[in-house]
């Protein structure tokens, strides 16, 4: 069922509960491990900012250190004016912070513009009494623009890996008018963020399937922030209906960020064997998990093994054979471990599994070297 939401103007506001000090989504800040299905933190925006920077802070709490921020700018024009996009704290002067964001898309039709930057992974972070801010920039000043921003923990750390599919669209009309970006796929656990932006509308409805970040407007303007969180891989299509009553302009954006694993799991424990050249056998197997047991199928990162618990009888055993793999679909496969047979025979070995990318590691249950 849709929502049929009333647009009203709210000049310097952009969402029901933005500039408020609750999070959207559960409330949950536990740090016993990433929880990729809490939001936190302020999600809030502003609009009628004029010249040649778009700013806004986290009002209710700021990002903390491994978050993923997503930033959509909007502005009146049909030129990709963003020489840059950074984040500051706030105090007078601003200080740089340094987190990298990166574009993800830029759309822009019937001279309004919009784009989507996201920054995984942020290290520099406000924890003084100071408001973590986000700004834009502008090559050219603008008459009317402005900023949604919202912090997510759980997101995969690396901007490469954390991106999923994404794309944009744009339309017109002059009643009521879809404005649809397209289907994506995403994988399960992953976060969809939708974001539609049109230059005048009486109402909408929102997406199916997905939780309002926030819906605001100005004189010029109207934006509207969506999210959904999968339970299982599949796709997403979020579409507005904006209600028109003369030929306006509509823009929309999809994209998806993977979660990040949070342990390292053997699912094929080592099993006792004769020492090199024999190899361990069945090939042992580490998987990248989320909390809820689930693989991520987005972690392709390095895996290194080495020796975790020692036993030779002689001299510390030595690991050989391709000691380090690229994880395929959440998944490392070791095919050609082998320990020497210098430090046979041994009982009691365990393996050590690390991905550095994502800071995890585990430990295999214990096995032995046998005798040649």
């Amino acid at each position: 069922m849709t929502i049929r939401a009333k647009i009203v103007g709210v000049s310097g506001l952009l969402a029901v509960a933005l500039g408020c000090s609750e999070s959207v989504g559960p409330q949950n800040r536990s740090r016993g491990g990433p929880r990729f299905d809490v939001t936190w933190g302020s999600v809030n925006g502003t609009l009628g900012e004029s010249g040649t920077l778009l700013i806004k802070g986290f009002d209710g709490g700021n990002p903390r250190q491994g978050d993923a921020i997503i930033a959509t700018f909007v502005w009146l024009g049909s030129s990709d004016i963003i020489a840059s996009v950074t984040d500051v704290k706030t105090t007078n002067p601003y200080t740089p912070l340094g987190n990298k964001f990166n574009r993800v898309e830029y759309v822009t039709s019937g001279g309004i513009s919009m784009a989507t930057y996201v920054a995984t992974n942020v290290q520099a972070v406000v924890t003084d009494g100071y408001v973590h801010a986000v700004e834009a920039n502008l090559s050219q000043p603008v008459t009317d623009g402005g900023v949604v921003i919202s912090a997510w923990s759980g997101v995969y750390p690396t901007f490469g890996t954390a991106l999923g599919a994404h794309r944009s669209a744009s339309g017109s009309g002059s009643t009521s008018t879809v404005a649809d970006p397209g289907s994506i796929p995403v994988a399960a656990g992953a976060l969809a963020y939708g974001v539609s932006m049109s230059n005048g509308a009486l109402a909408l409805d929102r997406p199916v399937g997905f939780t309002t970040i926030g819906t605001g407007s100005d004189a010029a303007m109207v934006v509207d922030g969506e999210f959904a969180l999968p339970a299982s891989a599949g796709s997403v299509d979020p579409q507005w209906t904006w209600v028109f009553n003369s030929p306006s302009t509509w823009l929309a954006t999809v994209f998806a960020l993977n979660e990040a694993p949070t342990k390292l799991v053997v699912t094929v424990q080592p099993a006792t064997s004769l020492p090199c050249p024999a190899t361990i056998q069945p090939p042992v197997e580490v998987t990248a998990k989320d909390d809820k047991g689930n693989t991520v199928t987005a972690f392709n990162g390095q895996v290194t093994m080495s020796i975790g618990r020692q036993a030779g009888a002689l001299m510390p055993g030595k690991l050989s054979g391709t000691v380090t793999v690229a994880a395929v679909n959440g998944v490392a496969r070791f095919s050609n471990l082998c320990i020497d047979q210098l430090s046979t025979p041994g009982d009691g070995y365990t393996l050590q599994a690390t991905a550095p990318e994502v800071n995890l590691s585990v430990e295999s249950s214990r096995f032995s070297i046998g005798v040649l």
